[in-house]
C-alpha cells in the first residue's frame, strides 16, 4: 500500500541524486552531478550554495540567460489572465501576436515577400516532425534528405532524420521510419578529401546531385532539412557557399528546403537565424530552445501555400503554443532585438575564438577552433596529425571544470567536442572566469603543453 507523503522543497544535492538514481532511468543521462536549487543570469546555484557558470544554458535554450526578468514578468502577466485553453478550442492573442513576429522576423533574403503561417508545438522534435508532415503533404511526395552527423530530435521521424547513430538511434533501429536518406556533410576539419574549403563545398555538392541521380528520383523527394550549423554534432559549420548551392538545387527540382534553427536560431550565431549568414531563404523554418526562454515550444513557420494545402484538423496539439510559453516568446524577440543581442553574440564569439586560438597553442589536445558567432567549439584529440578522437580527455576535463564551478557540455560524433553555449546576456567578467576555468582544467586534465 502507498503511502501519501508529505513534499517538501529544499532537500539537498544528495538526497535529490538519490532520488534520480531510484526513480528516473538510466536512459535519461545526465552530465554532471550537479543539482540546481536557484539560477540567475549565467549562474545556477546548488542547495548548498555553490556557483557555477554555465557554459551550457539549457542547452541552448537560454540565450536570454535564467529567470530573466523580462521574460518573468510576460509570463507572470499571462499566468494572472489565463494558464491553459487550447488553441484547438478557441483563439487567444499570445498565439497569433507570435504567429505574426514570426513572420516578421523570418528570414527573407533578396528580398524576397513570401507570407508565412506559424503553426507550434511543444519541442523542437515536434517541430521537426510537423515541417516533414507539411512537406510530404504540400508536395505529395514521401522521401526525406537529411544530412549525416546531424540531430534533429528524439521522437521517431525526428529521431530517424538524425544522422548519428550513437547514442540517439542504437536502441531503436528496427523501428525507425521509413523514406528518409541520408547524405554526407561537410565536416571542413575531418574532410573526406584532402582539398580546400571551397572544393570541399564542391565535392559535397557534386555527392548532393548524385543521390538524386542515382538512389532517389528528385520527383519522390518532399523536402531537404539541414542544420545550417550542426549542433549536436560538434558545432560543424559548413563551407560559406555550401547551403546556398544545396538550396539552389531544391528550387530546380521543387524539393522544400527546411532549415532547423533549433539550437542556432535566436540569436546564437550573430544573425535571428544562421540560415542568414549563407543567404538563404527556406521553405520551412523549425525553431525551439531559446524561442520561449527556457519555455517549452517549438514552432514551424514557413511559407503560406505550403500550410495551405492542409486542410482543417490535419494540425494540432493540446499543449502546442501554450499562452504562457508563447508569451515569454514574444519577449525574448522584443528583448533580443532591444538590447543589441545579435550584435554581442558577435563579441562573445569574437572573445570565445581569441580565448580558444590562445588556448590552442597551448594545449596539444585541443586539435580545431570552430564556430559561428556565440557557437564556439573546441575538437579534442589524441594527436593533431592522426586526429584521434580524445573523448575521455572531454569527459575528463568537464568534470574537472565543474569541480571548479563551471558547467560544460560534450557534442560530436566522437564526443569529443567541448561546446559553448553561453548566455547571450552573460557578462565579460563571467565569461572570462568560465574560460579561465577550462584553460586551468585542460592544463590539470592532460589537455595542455606540447610534447
Amino acid at each position: 500500500m502507498s503511502t501519501l507523503v508529505e513534499s517538501r522543497l529544499g532537500l539537498t544535492s544528495a538526497e535529490v541524486r538519490e532520488l534520480r538514481e531510484r526513480f528516473v532511468p538510466n536512459g535519461l543521462h545526465v552530465g554532471t552531478p550537479v543539482v540546481v536549487a536557484r539560477a540567475s543570469g549565467a549562474e545556477v546555484f546548488d542547495p548548498e550554495g555553490h556557483r557555477y557558470i554555465d557554459f551550457v544554458a539549457g542547452i541552448g535554450a537560454l540565450n536570454l540567460g535564467h529567470q530573466h526578468p523580462d521574460v518573468i514578468a510576460a509570463v507572470r502577466d499571462q499566468l494572472d489572465r489565463y494558464a491553459h485553453v487550447s488553441a484547438q478550442v478557441v483563439s487567444y492573442e499570445p498565439y497569433v501576436r507570435l504567429a505574426e513576429q514570426l513572420d516578421r522576423i523570418y528570414p527573407r533574403i533578396d528580398g524576397s515577400t513570401i507570407a508565412t503561417r506559424s503553426v507550434f508545438a511543444n519541442s523542437g522534435a515536434e517541430a521537426v516532425e510537423n515541417a516533414i508532415k507539411i512537406a510530404r503533404v504540400a508536395t505529395g511526395r514521401e522521401w526525406i534528405i537529411a544530412f549525416q552527423n546531424s540531430f534533429h530530435g528524439r521522437t521517431y521521424t525526428a529521431m530517424t532524420a538524425t544522422g548519428k547513430t550513437k547514442n540517439s538511434r542504437m536502441a531503436f533501429m528496427r523501428s525507425t521510419t521509413p523514406s528518409v536518406a541520408h547524405v554526407p556533410y561537410p565536416y571542413p576539419y575531418r574532410p573526406i578529401a584532402d582539398v580546400g574549403e571551397e572544393q570541399l563545398a564542391d565535392l559535397h555538392v557534386r555527392l548532393f546531385d548524385q543521390v538524386l541521380e542515382t538512389n532517389l528520383a528528385p520527383e519522390h523527394v518532399a523536402a531537404v532539412i539541414v542544420e545550417p550549423v550542426q549542433g549536436e554534432g560538434g558545432f560543424v559549420v559548413p563551407p560559406a557557399r555550401f547551403l546556398k548551392r544545396i538550396a539552389a538545387i531544391c528550387r530546380r527540382h521543387g524539393i522544400l528546403f527546411i532549415a532547423d534553427e533549433i539550437q542556432t536560431g535566436m540569436g546564437r550565431t550573430g544573425r535571428m537565424f544562421a540560415i542568414e549568414h549563407s543567404g538563404v531563404t527556406p521553405d520551412l523554418l523549425v525553431t525551439s530552445k531559446s524561442l520561449g526562454a527556457g519555455f517549452p515550444i517549438g514552432a514551424v513557420t514557413g511559407r503560406a501555400d505550403l500550410f495551405d494545402a492542409l486542410g482543417p484538423g490535419s494540425l494540432g496539439s493540446t499543449f502546442g503554443g501554450h499562452p504562457v510559453a508563447c508569451a515569454a516568446a514574444i519577449r525574448t524577440i522584443e528583448v533580443i532585438e532591444r538590447d543589441g543581442l545579435l550584435d554581442r553574440a558577435m563579441r562573445i564569439g569574437d572573445a570565445l575564438r581569441a580565448r580558444f586560438d590562445d588556448m590552442a597553442k597551448r594545449h596539444e589536445a585541443i586539435g580545431d577552433v570552430r564556430g559561428l558567432g556565440a557557437m564556439q567549439a573546441i575538437e579534442l584529440v589524441q594527436d593533431r596529425k592522426t586526429k584521434k578522437p580524445a573523448s575521455a580527455l572531454v569527459d575528463a576535463t568537464i568534470r574537472t571544470a565543474c569541480e571548479r564551478g563551471l558547467l560544460l557540455l560534450r557534442a560530436g560524433l566522437f564526443s569529443n567536442v567541448i561546446r559553448t553555449l553561453v548566455p547571450l546576456t552573460i557578462s565579460d567578467a563571467q565569461l572570462d572566469e568560465g574560460l579561465d576555468i577550462l584553460d586551468g582544467a585542460l592544463t590539470t586534465t592532460g589537455g595542455g603543453g606540447f610534447r
